[in-house]
């Protein structure tokens, strides 16, 4: 399976990533992750492009949209072979389209055509997903944003194909990622570790159940960002309950 990710071409060629910002929002157990991914056609021509992005096993995509130029296109769900033909139909008579389908090489891949970009035109892509957040044996709770995004990188000299390497200089990353974090829960938050530079965590009320931690300045998703929640009483019962929307279909 390639380890290509991110928007490119069919040639897959990385289309240029301008910024990344990534607001994560956790409740007790639960994480929810809104991500806006910016690239830019800096090519003279329209680019057929491909959308690639990898999700947790457990995650949950509830939301997906994009923005191109003045165009704006929020996903819905269909039956796969419905959503291809309605896709080939809008492309065939030229009008901007997307297919999100999940990859037949891992149901943790998903893959969006997002058809014609035109020439110096910027592409804003927003994905929103739910998870459940892995217990460690300290008890901590563990977030994992993958720097799968980043580009390929091949030392100089080297020949033949480039190879994905875990770590990049800071240098060779030409974008930046902005990540905020609001976690709330029954039980006061006691820390927030991370193996990035993180600003001091600001709690938000008395007992010290609601809090925000964010990226420090300057960050380039140059590795993966991890972080480590810990709550006080971890041992003790309790439940988190949110109320339905009246207005949501069943």
């Amino acid at each position: 399976m390639s380890n290509l990710f991110g928007l490119l071409t069919l040639k897959k060629e990385s289309v240029p990533l301008k910024s990344i910002e990534v607001q994560l929002e956790v409740k007790d157990h639960v994480a929810a992750v809104v991500s806006t991914l910016n690239y830019e056609n800096t090519e003279n021509k329209p680019l057929e492009a491909v959308f690639v992005f990898p999700l947790p096993g457990d995650a949950a995509v509830c939301h997906f949209s994009a923005q191109i130029g003045e165009t704006h296109i929020v996903a819905e769900v269909k039956e796969k072979q419905q959503a291809r033909e309605e896709y080939d139909d809008a492309m065939s008579s030229g009008q901007q389209a997307f297919l999100l389908e999940e990859s037949d090489q891992s149901p943790d891949i998903f893959c969006l055509s997002v058809g014609s970009l035109p020439p110096e035109e910027s592409a804003s892509i927003r994905l929103e997903y739910v998870t459940e957040l892995a217990v460690q044996p300290d008890d901590g709770l563990r977030f994992c944003l993958p720097a799968v995004l980043n580009p390929r990188y091949q030392p100089q000299g080297s020949e033949g194909p480039s190879v994905q390497v875990t770590s990049v200089p800071a240098s060779l990353v030409p974008y930046s990622l902005s990540f905020s974090a609001r976690v709330s829960s029954p039980r006061p938050i006691s820390k927030v570790e991370s193996n990035c530079s993180l600003e001091p965590l600001q709690y938000l009320n008395t007992d010290q159940t609601q809090a925000t931690v964010k990226l420090a300045a300057g960050h380039k998703f140059d590795r993966d960002v991890e972080l480590l929640i810990y709550y006080k009483d971890v041992h003790q019962p309790t439940a988190v309950v949110e109320a339905g929307q009246a207005s949501a279909k069943p």
